[in-house]
C-alpha cells in the first residue's frame, strides 16, 4: 500500500460555524446517529490532517474543525496571540451549535494539547479523548513567565512586519509543505496545502494567520497540565510515533508514566504518522477506543 493509496476517501461535507463574530470551516464524515467526535488538526495544519484516518474510523460521527487561523477559517480579531485556551471555548461553542451535549475529542499535536486541556475542563461533556504526538506542551517554569510574555509580544510585531510568503504556484507550495519542521510525504503534503493556501496577487500564499507562529502570552506548567489531566473522566489513548514526539523530546515519554490513566501507544512513524502509513494502526486503536462498550 502507497500514501496515494491512503488518501483515497469518501469526499467529506463541508460545514461552517459563525463563533462571536467569526467564521469557523470544518468537514464531516458520517452522520447522526453515531458517536459524536471532534477533531482538532495540529499547529499550522488544518481540518484534511484527518482524511486519511477519516474513511478508517468505525462507527462514528465525525467533525474535523479548522481552527481559528487556520485553513477556511477566520483569522482572530486584533493584534494579540493566539493562546490555547481560546481555542477551547471556540471548540465547545461549536459543539452547542452542533447540540452535542456529550462528544468524543480526537486531536493531533497542539490539537490534542488543546483536546486535553477540553477534557478538564468541562470532563462530563467528554466520553473519550484520542490523542496523536500530543497531550502537553513542552515542560516550562514558573519563573519563565516574564521573559515568555516578552517573546510573545516581540514575537507578534515580528510577524506583523513580516511579508507573506509567496508561491507561484500549487506545486511549489507543496514541495515547501513536505520540507516543513515535520517532513510529509508528497501525498500527506498536498491535502494539507490545498486547503491551506490563497491566491494572491503574483500567486498563492498560506491561508494561515501568521500571529500563530509568534510565542503564546502565557505557557501551562507542568502542575497546571497535570491539575487538567487529573481532572479528565474520559477514557485516554495517546498514540506516538517512534521518530516523532519521544525522538524529539526523550523526556516526554518519562514525563507521561507520572500519568498511568494516559494508555500510550507507540506506533512505527513521524509526528503526522495518522496521514502516512501509520494510519491502519492508528484507526485500529481508535476502533477500539471508541466501540460500543456492552
Amino acid at each position: 500500500m502507497n500514501n496515494k493509496d491512503l488518501l483515497i476517501h469518501s469526499y467529506p461535507k463541508q460545514l461552517s460555524f459563525d463563533i462571536d463574530g467569526l467564521h469557523f470551516a470544518a468537514q464531516e464524515w458520517g452522520e447522526a446517529g453515531q458517536l459524536p467526535v471532534l477533531a482538532l488538526h495540529g499547529w499550522l495544519d488544518n481540518s484534511a490532517s484527518f482524511v486519511a484516518l477519516a474513511s478508517k474510523l468505525k462507527n462514528i460521527h465525525l467533525i474535523a474543525v479548522d481552527m481559528a487561523g487556520h485553513g477556511h477559517s477566520s483569522h482572530r480579531h486584533g493584534a494579540a496571540p493566539y493562546n490555547i485556551w481560546e481555542d477551547v471555548a471556540e471548540i465547545f461553542a461549536i459543539a452547542d451549535q452542533l447540540g452535542w451535549q456529550e462528544f468524543a475529542l480526537l486531536g493531533h499535536s497542539r490539537g490534542g494539547i488543546i483536546a486535553t486541556i477540553a477534557a478538564g475542563t468541562f470532563s462530563k461533556r467528554i466520553t473519550h479523548l484520542a490523542l496523536i504526538e500530543g497531550i502537553m506542551p513542552e515542560p516550562t517554569r514558573a519563573e519563565d513567565a516574564p521573559k515568555q510574555l516578552a517573546l510573545s509580544i516581540k514575537g507578534v510585531k515580528a510577524q506583523s512586519e513580516k511579508p507573506l510568503s509567496l508561491y507561484a504556484d500549487l506545486a511549489s507550495a507543496i514541495a515547501a509543505r513536505e520540507r516543513g519542521m515535520f517532513p510529509l510525504s508528497y501525498d500527506a503534503a498536498k491535502v494539507l496545502t490545498e486547503r491551506g493556501l490563497k491566491a494572491i496577487p503574483g500567486g498563492f500564499s498560506w491561508s494561515t494567520d501568521q500571529r500563530l507562529l509568534a510565542p503564546s502570552a502565557v505557557k501551562y506548567i507542568p502542575e497546571q497540565m497535570a491539575a487538567f489531566i487529573a481532572q479528565i473522566k474520559a477514557p485516554i489513548k495517546l498514540i506516538m510515533g517512534d521518530e516523532g514526539m519521544p525522538k524529539l523530546f526523550p523526556l516526554y515519554t518519562t514525563y507521561l508514566k507520572k500519568f498511568p490513566q494516559i494508555d500510550v501507544h507507540i506506533l512505527p512513524g513521524n509526528h503526522h504518522l495518522h496521514m502516512e502509513l501509520g494510519v491502519d494502526a492508528v484507526a485500529e486503536i481508535f476502533n477500539e477506543l471508541f466501540a460500543p462498550r456492552p
